[in-house]
């Protein structure tokens, strides 16, 4: 893309597509933002390896506390659904909703702690999806790395939104369809895909996909509107709903399972334990999203360091369970 001159220093080269921290599930890095880092002369930078301490700490937090908790819900759930209430499933696809964001997220948070420590800033990857207000919104906030490489080096190649309504209905079914393979050759993956485009080709072809590029929702407030508290549960519900796709074995299960959960809808009763793992994440996730590179930078030191002790031990206490990362599986 002509945005950075080749390096002829093999080392610097090296290193650049050895970077540990993100090789293995991201963020994909571009040359132009992690060359010049490696390039250039670094000192130890306390302030930063302790905001990388921080990012690995909540990071291990998402993945063995939040997510690895509720993986033990979502399986026998997913396993089971002929048997269960449309209740128990509606909670089984609100677990594993929360269950990949932070699996997913906290292996980013993780590798962009470790490079911290290293001196490199690595790009965010996942900025709040689910306080989304659209769909449009919420692609800008998951996966960021993977969505802006297709966008660079797939869609606008393709010709992108410039090329009239036809060509640009063709990019986004592209995009999202090789966005569905990425993950897995399954048929639910391109479905999951196929919905996805969809979804955002309601708002593209409205000219409504550019509302929400910068500021997070309720940036200056503590509290969301009405209108925004709205618009978060219907997209967050919407991703929900194609999330059975991507967790089904097959497309027969996906529907099965969304049948079942609208026909037969009881209160659940049963495996309603993860809402608490759920409800705290919320929580904790809605107080960081004004700086989603630095959580847990509490004023107060105390409460801070209390923070960090009942997280770690939290993670030694749910440490014996052995889930890998999801990401790891594509």
């Amino acid at each position: 893309r002509s945005k950075i001159k080749a390096t002829k220093d093999f080392i610097s080269f090296a290193s650049f597509v050895s970077f540990f921290p993100q090789l293995v599930a991201g963020p994909i890095e571009r040359a132009s933002n992690l060359l010049p880092q490696i390039l250039s002369k670094r000192k130890f930078d306390y302030k930063q390896s302790v905001n990388g301490l921080r990012l690995i700490l909540w990071g291990l937090f998402k993945k063995v506390v939040i997510a690895d908790s509720l993986s033990l819900l979502v399986t026998p759930i997913f396993e089971n659904y002929t048997s269960l209430n449309g209740g128990e499933l509606l909670l089984g696809l609100i677990y594993f909703s929360f269950q990949i964001y932070c699996d997913f997220s906290g292996y980013s948070d993780i590798a962009i702690g470790t490079a911290k420590m290293f001196g490199i800033e690595l790009r965010s990857n996942f900025i709040f999806p689910y306080f989304s207000r659209d769909i449009s919104e919420f692609w800008r906030r998951w996966h960021v790395s993977l969505s802006s490489w297709f966008r660079d080096y797939i869609y606008i190649p393709l010709g992108g939104s410039k090329k009239g309504k036809w060509i640009t209905i063709r990019n986004i079914f592209i995009i999202f369809i090789i966005s569905g393979f990425w993950h897995g050759a399954n048929f639910t993956f391109i479905a999951w895909g196929l919905i996805h485009a969809l979804l955002y080709l309601v708002i593209a072809l409205s000219n409504k996909n550019r509302r929400y590029t910068t500021s997070i929702v309720a940036e200056n407030r503590m509290t969301p509107s009405i209108k925004e508290i709205f618009q978060i549960i219907i997209t967050f519900f919407t991703v929900m709903i194609s999330w059975v796709f991507f967790r089904s074995n097959t497309i027969t299960d996906s529907f099965l399972y969304l049948k079942k959960m609208m026909i037969n809808f009881d209160i659940p009763i049963s495996y309603s334990s993860g809402l608490v793992y759920v409800i705290f994440f919320i929580m904790c996730d809605w107080l960081n999203r004004k700086d989603e590179r630095n959580p847990l930078n509490i004023s107060i030191v105390y409460v801070r360091w209390t923070a960090y002790i009942l997280m770690l031990l939290l993670i030694l206490g749910h440490g014996g369970q052995k889930n890998e990362f999801i990401y790891f599986q594509f």
